[in-house]
């Protein structure tokens, strides 16, 4: 029996999220991929790969973690949400009847290691808690080759589980889907209190984090919203922690208007009164894009895009003008200019 899974005479109890799934011989659980053996749950996709591609790392968003560098970034099939507005609805919430051709943790590594320009391995595009035991194995090949290990994921998954995901994944962007029980309840078919337990775990464990909320119209965009969840970042994270606020367009089941432009910019103005980086996401707007000291004001990082361009830093990630540290993990990319 592995630690992640639990049997009884009736059933074998799934333990990696807060669903607790429980399943008789060889039913599935809600993520559609780990499946009962009558003896405990095994994954179905282990090796099965929907997306392989060498992204910038700002694309997971990650506006923070080695900006302007690239990272091989990877997903499979599967999600523990229900999200009726799911943007990767495809391999989220569709399962391949026929499995295509699986890839093993040691050639990712191999891959990982020969990209030009690459920090490391991200796992995101569906949910990746659900590819649990993959991607353990993966992204400890992956550090023992020197590169770094990202997770974009909807942070539902249980405190025991993600001890040990906290191990081996150096940097996370967590969604933080809205600040209400009701949207989760509804939206998501999940709970935000487990969510929320998870970005204080990863937080507290000191591990790189940043936040993204989608934001339509009518659901999660009202400024109370926005003031309750920016109040809960700064005083459970801290103030320095990024926020992306994403615009929504309308697809799956969900044919809500696309956010408009101004509830982007209102709520981003109510954010940043309590956070110092805050970002705007699936725009074309150039506000909410630079990085700026959060000291002295400096714009330390002009976005356009995925043009990526640093100025008035020094080798360390500390600002040239006043010596604040606004990059933990930074390194001078073929991107970055003066």
């Amino acid at each position: 029996m592995n630690q992640l899974s639990s049997k009884n005479d009736h059933y074998v109890q799934c333990l990696l999220c807060p669903h607790l799934c429980k399943l008789a011989e060889e039913r599935k659980g809600i993520c559609a991929v780990r499946k009962s053996n009558g003896e405990e749950v095994e994954l179905t996709t282990y090796g099965v790969v929907s997306g392989y591609s060498v992204d910038p790392v700002e694309k997971k968003p990650l506006y923070h973690f080695y900006p302007g560098m690239y990272i091989l970034s990877m997903g499979s099939y599967g999600c523990n949400m229900r999200c009726d507005f799911c943007q990767n609805w495809s391999i989220s919430q569709g399962i391949p009847e026929r499995i295509p051709g699986r890839i093993s943790p040691e050639r990712i590594a191999s891959d990982a290691a020969s990209a030009g320009k690459n920090i490391g391995l991200a796992f995101t595009y569906n949910e990746p808690i659900v590819w649990f035991e993959f991607m353990r194995d993966t992204a400890i090949l992956v550090k023992q080759e020197g590169l770094s290990t990202v997770m974009v994921s909807n942070g539902y998954v249980n405190s025991g589980p993600l001890e040990e995901i906290i191990g081996f994944i150096d940097a996370f962007n967590i969604d933080l889907k809205a600040f209400s029980s009701t949207f989760y309840k509804k939206l998501t078919g999940a709970d935000p209190e487990p969510v929320k337990n998870t970005i204080k775990q990863i937080s507290k464990a000191g591990r790189h984090l940043e936040l993204t909320t989608l934001i339509i119209p009518g659901r999660n965009d009202s400024d109370k919203e926005m003031l309750e969840e920016s109040l809960w970042i700064a005083g459970e994270l801290g103030d320095e922690t990024p926020l992306h606020l994403s615009r929504y367009y309308p697809t799956y089941r969900r044919e809500d208007p696309p956010t408009p432009q101004s509830t982007l910019d209102r709520l981003y103005d109510i954010a940043g009164r309590y956070l110092k980086y805050v970002y705007l996401g699936n725009t074309s707007s150039p506000r909410g894009q630079d990085t700026k000291c959060s000291q002295c004001g400096s714009v330390v990082t002009r976005r356009s895009g995925y043009n990526i361009r640093t100025t008035g830093l020094d080798t360390n990630g500390r600002c040239m003008k006043c010596g604040n540290l606004i990059y933990r993990n930074f390194t001078f990319s073929f991107r970055q200019g003066d």
